[in-house]
């Protein structure tokens, strides 16, 4: 399996296709992303349970419509569709018009959850291609959706929807040179043994600041940029990236 996407484990399964299919399907277990996998369910299980201690707890002390808790319960799993079959919950009218929240957790499908995390089930129309090159097409388009998502709101995109086809070439556009520059920074990080995530690189390396020079007040300022600290320093030597303590501008 290819190591760009940090995903260490067995090569993909063929699955024979169907009788008179041209739909080829591939069975896929990765090791990095089960536990991915399971910690996301980890936290959204974590979240109902809280928000369901806290939900009893109301119910106790004030009272309550049932089919408002159920309604809200509703809410609650739609939020967290991963872990929502974790949980079987029950809600019942008591005396005095209060509602009871009960619930407890489901061994079953908290076994199904941990059996089937980081497995995937790969649906194609491509027939020419291995399994390495499957899965490597798989996870370079959900890295590239993740990233359109991400650098909207790096880039303080808005909005959004464009009711124009030249504003969403253009937004496209800003993303694509976003994304070829945060996969040029993920390949830096592993060139020089940082992992391949550049979340944690450009969070610690935020606190360099540049001051721009602006010419509306008569007051005139140079540029210049602060002076790293020593993680900072050990970041950016592992990266071989030089800051200067200016910058010059170029007449053009």
């Amino acid at each position: 399996m290819p190591k760009d996407d940090s995903v260490s484990s067995k090569p993909p399964r063929a699955i024979p296709r169907p009788s008179g299919s041209r739909v080829s399907w591939n069975k896929s277990r990765s090791r990095d992303r089960t536990q991915k996998d399971s910690a996301i369910t980890w936290g959204f299980e974590q979240r109902i349970e809280n928000r369901l201690e806290a939900m009893a707890a109301r119910c106790r002390k004030q009272r309550r419509d049932s089919q408002k808790v159920e309604r809200e319960i509703g809410r609650l799993l739609g939020q967290h569709t991963r872990a929502a079959l974790l949980f079987e919950i029950t809600v019942r009218a008591v005396e005095n018009g209060r509602a009871e929240l009960t619930w407890k957790r489901a061994a079953e499908c908290r076994d199904w959850a941990t059996l089937s995390a980081g497995c995937y089930l790969l649906r194609s129309n491509v027939a020419d291609w291995s399994d390495e090159e499957l899965w490597r097409a798989y996870i370079q388009l959900t890295e590239a959706e993740a990233a359109f998502r991400i650098h909207r709101s790096d880039l303080s995109l808005r909005p959004i929807w464009h009711q124009k086809e030249d504003r969403v070439r253009a937004h496209i556009l800003v993303c694509f040179l976003a994304y070829v520059l945060w996969k040029t920074l993920a390949a830096l990080c592993q060139r020089a043994g940082l992992g391949d995530e550049p979340r944690r690189i450009l969070d610690e390396l935020r606190a360099i600041d540049v001051v721009p020079p602006t010419r509306e007040v008569p007051e005139i300022r140079k540029r210049c940029v602060s002076r790293p600290s020593d993680h900072q320093a050990i970041l950016l030597h592992q990266l071989g990236l030089h800051l200067p303590s200016t910058t010059n501008f170029a007449e053009m």
